[in-house]
Parts: C-alpha cells; structure tokens; sequence
C-alpha cells in the first residue's frame, strides 16, 4: 500500500504579506468579482442571489493579509470598498482557499479545524457554503480554465 502525505500547507511569506496589505484593496476585489461572475454567474441559482441581494461579503487571505469586499445586487457581484462591518467575512490561508476551490479540502474540515473562519451572519454562511457545494465541477477546477482549455472550449462553440 503506497501513502502518501497530503502535501504541506504553503503561506505567503510574510515580507509579500506586509507588501499587499499596504495596497489598495478596490483593484484587488474587482479582480475577485470578475473572476466570480464570470466563473460562477451562470451556476449560481437565481434565488440564492436573491439571498445575497444587497448583502455585503469579505473574502480575507489571511497570510497574504488582504481582503476582498464585494456585494451582490441580486444578478452579479459588484466590488465594495472595505466597509466596517460585512454582513459575512469568510477568512483563511491563501492555501486552504487553493484546496477548497479545487474541491482537495472539505470546508467543514477546515471550519472546525478553525483553518477556516465564518464571522457576521452564520445563516448567510451557510447558504453560501451550500450553493458553492452544490456547483457542478471543473467550474472550480483551475486546470479548466487554463488557456488551453478556455481556447479549446471556444473553439469548439465557434466551429460549430
């Protein structure tokens, strides 16, 4: 029988950390939000967005020591400027956000390992963490959306 160890968790160094919390943190949510809207837009159930209408959420990296504040307005989301109290944070290690997108961590493992970390409005938590568990897969499979992939996808839609 071959085990292996799960690989060891990697952390921004934090010299990077100092670097990019010092940077303005708007750019950095409207990076996230396209990134969301465009990977999950489509898949995200319309009365979960209706959940999420007009609710403020914060994504922060914790080792990276950056935020990312965005609210949806019922159809897609939309960067915010750090506000003082999200209706939701989410936080954890830039790489246990890596092993939860590629589906490597389960969150409630990480939840009650603490690694992962809910604050505000627990219920909206829990209608987030469902709606992403339910998504259809390679949609966060980040070997989906290289540019091999992506071209080969678009290709085949503008053959037809």
């Amino acid at each position: 029988m071959n085990l292996t160890a799960p690989p060891a968790p990697i952390s921004v160094p934090a010299s990077l950390g100092s670097v990019l919390s010092r940077l303005p943190a708007y750019p950095g949510s409207l990076l996230l939000v396209t990134a969301v809207n465009f990977m999950l837009g489509k898949q995200l159930p319309d009365d979960v967005k209706a959940l999420l209408k007009g609710r403020l959420l914060s994504i922060r990296v914790t080792d990276a020591r950056v935020a990312f504040d965005f609210i949806c307005d019922g159809k897609r989301f939309i960067a915010s400027a750090p506000k003082q109290a999200p209706d939701l944070i989410v936080s954890a290690s830039a790489w246990d956000f890596i092993q939860l997108a590629q589906r490597k961590q389960d969150p409630d493992t990480l939840f009650f390992s603490r690694r992962l970390v809910m604050q505000g409005d627990t219920e909206l938590g829990l209608v987030v963490k469902n709606a992403l568990d339910a998504l259809e897969l390679p949609v966060l499979d980040p070997m989906h959306w290289t540019p091999r992939a992506v071209f080969s996808r678009w290709n085949a839609k503008t053959s037809k």
